[in-house]
């Protein structure tokens, strides 16, 4: 096992900027004020990791394909996720997520599990983690991506309130965007530069 600081660095910053914006934050937000938190960061945590395992098992799939398919798609995938960001879709954050108040460890563990592991198939931060696992290793871009997924789910307990109401979302999205948008643009130009 072989682990490259620059691409668990990489995937966390990615996924960070990708997460803050996402609606999941913000059900761990609505989860954790009705909810002990440190129950809702587990459930979350574990629903992540689950994810974080099949993107980067996809990911390995896709680094089995030849190097230029393989940036292609990557150019790809980057540049629909820099799309995404970038269209200001951000109405995720404007909606009030309705939660029953829960207690006990495991009925609080697995409202929060269902509900991230059910919202997060397919969403942009697991394409965006198997797209790095098959250029950039697949134990770094887990590390990466899982750290900044747990992390955002734990500033989403702790510190939701202040980002919601001070941090303009767009401003997020536009610098996660541009990330991408500028990994896209990176990935065409060593297809033909090597």
């Amino acid at each position: 096992m072989h682990l490259d600081p620059l691409a668990i660095v990489t995937a966390f910053g990615l996924i960070f900027l990708a997460e803050l914006p996402d609606k999941t934050m913000f059900a761990s937000l609505a989860m954790g004020t009705r909810m002990r938190p440190l129950y809702v960061w587990f459930g979350t945590s574990t629903a992540f990791l689950v994810h974080v395992a099949i993107a980067v098992g996809a990911g390995g799939l896709l680094g089995l394909l030849p190097g230029w398919i393989v940036k292609l798609v990557s150019a790809a995938l980057f540049a629909f996720g820099a799309f995404m960001l970038l269209r200001g879709g951000g109405d995720d954050g404007d909606e009030e997520t309705e939660t029953k108040t829960v207690t006990g460890f495991w009925p609080v563990y697995s409202t929060a599990f269902m509900a991230v592991f059910i919202s997060e198939w397919g969403d942009l931060t697991q394409i965006t983690t198997a797209n790095l696992a098959a250029s950039n290793g697949t134990w770094s871009t887990a590390i990466g991506s899982a750290a900044a997924l747990m992390s955002v789910s734990a500033l989403a307990l702790l510190a939701g309130r202040f980002i919601a109401t001070r941090v303009p979302l767009k401003t997020v999205q536009r610098i996660g965007g541009l990330c991408m948008l500028g990994l896209a643009i990176w990935s065409v130009t060593e297809i033909f530069v090597g």
